[in-house]
């Protein structure tokens, strides 16, 4: 009967135990993905932060350099702003599938998160979510773009630089794909850096839960 007891209190504080973790991770999760989503879909989130402005493609530089070349360069310029303001958009409608990921995390997924780096965390969202949020990023960015005039704007400047630089063609580029994979990318590197503090900074762990596992000072 003792030995009975005693597996049956085992199982509860091991349960208890896995219950508390998991919950801790969730908060931690949730909490990094609420500041990652609040930072990156607010007016300048993309544009004015170095770390995840989205530049131009590599593959249009030629075609850059042709239109300033030419005294285009503020259109130049004015069609990098516009998409990240695209991408600014398309963070906005970020925190649903980090819910639903959120909600499906076990309590393995949770052990691997605590006893990993510093972007564990981070790495289960990228895992979980990319494609799905890639999914939904994709039409958002296509109607931001052409919102904000992404697109109008770059098929002036191909049609400027075509007529501007003889023989030559303008590249031909994904530019709705090129926008999304950086505002993903983006996203997940605030991510990361909200799980960093998290981890590190005892005033960045705003819940009673994350204190207790992480520490509370």
């Amino acid at each position: 009967m003792k030995s009975t007891a005693l597996a049956l209190a085992l199982l509860a504080f091991v349960s208890q135990q896995s219950d508390t973790t998991t919950a801790a991770l969730r908060d931690a999760l949730k909490l990094a993905s609420q500041r990652a989503v609040a930072t990156t879909s607010k007016p300048g989130g993309f544009l004015d932060d170095p770390n995840i402005r989205i530049p131009l493609p590599g593959k249009l530089e030629s075609m850059a350099s042709g239109l300033r070349a030419v005294g285009m360069g503020a259109k130049v310029d004015e069609l990098e702003v516009a998409m990240n303001h695209a991408a600014e958009n398309a963070a906005g409608e970020a925190t649903p599938v980090f819910v639903d990921a959120i909600e499906k995390m076990s309590f393995s997924d949770a052990v691997g998160i605590l006893k990993g780096n510093d972007t564990a965390a981070t790495t289960y969202f990228k895992k979980t979510t990319s494609a799905p949020l890639r999914e939904k990023f994709s039409p958002i960015v296509d109607g931001a773009m052409k919102k904000v005039g992404v697109v109008k704007l770059y098929d002036d400047l191909v049609g400027q630089y075509t007529a501007a630089v003889p023989f030559t063609k303008a590249p031909k580029f994904d530019l709705n794909g090129y926008v999304t994979d950086s505002a993903l990318s983006g996203l997940f590197k605030v991510v990361g850096d909200e799980e960093k503090k998290i981890r590190k900074d005892p005033a960045a762990r705003a819940t009673d839960l994350l204190k207790q596992v992480f520490g509370g000072h």
